[in-house]
């Protein structure tokens, strides 16, 4: 059960600023809705005298990352959290956003697999690509896009960066001139643990199931979603 009884703490009886805890605030007008409005005078924070919308709770971003790798959608984990569809969407976007990419270590194995999406409609067909360390079963890279060389090149490009031992594949034409044939190895359930991983994503997932009437609207979110999902 989350708990929402944070959310009218009233700054006039405080009299602390929720930024950076400095005393010295000043009061600094009324919003549309006659509340209170204050000012720091220490950090400039604007705020108001209390809120009751539940999205502005503290911790409400750690759920909507939760939600989101437990697979809800949008509008379930609005209907979970109570908060509209459009806060949703745009808290997952900057949380992805500050969501760094991993460290990659250098001389690793990998493998490399893509899987079939699609945006809006199942003719408007997207690929997945991604690496996985084959080690510690970690996501190291992911792109979106065709399934053409610019797209399988943005994920192989970090491979050659940490200067990868050997990268495992399927037997896709594109990788045998794009990948070093010193390191690159096409060899039967040489891609087993990537493979398994695919069935974990779509489980997980979703608007990647794929007999499901969820669906990616857009590219931009799915790409937040996915980089919540592995990075966070």
């Amino acid at each position: 059960m989350i708990n929402y009884s944070t959310s009218c703490i009233k700054v006039s009886d405080t009299q602390i600023c929720p930024e950076c805890k400095s005393k010295v605030i000043i009061k600094n007008g009324f919003t549309k809705n006659r509340k209170q409005q204050y000012q720091c005078k220490n950090c400039m924070f604007h705020f108001i005298d209390y809120y009751n919308n539940k999205a502005c709770l503290p911790n409400i971003n750690s759920y909507i990352i939760k939600l989101t790798k437990e697979g809800l959608g949008i509008r379930s984990t609005a209907r979970v959290l109570q908060i509209s569809t459009t806060t949703v969407l745009k808290r997952i976007i900057t949380i992805a956003k500050n969501i760094p990419q991993p460290i990659i270590s250098k001389n690793k194995t990998y493998e490399v697999d893509e899987m079939r999406s699609f945006i809006k409609r199942k003719d408007k067909l997207i690929w997945i690509v991604y690496a996985l360390e084959r080690e510690t079963k970690r996501v190291v890279s992911f792109a979106i896009g065709a399934r053409t060389n610019k797209t399988l090149n943005l994920v192989l490009t970090t491979l050659r960066l940490a200067k990868a031992k050997t990268i495992y594949t399927d037997g896709l034409k594109h990788y045998h001139y794009l990948i070093e044939k010193t390191v690159h190895k096409v060899i039967r359930f040489a891609t087993n643990h990537i493979e398994r991983n695919n069935l974990s994503i779509r489980t997980h997932l979703k608007r990647l199931n794929r007999k499901t009437i969820c669906y990616s609207r857009s590219f931009v979110v799915l790409e937040c979603v996915l980089r919540i999902y592995f990075w966070s």
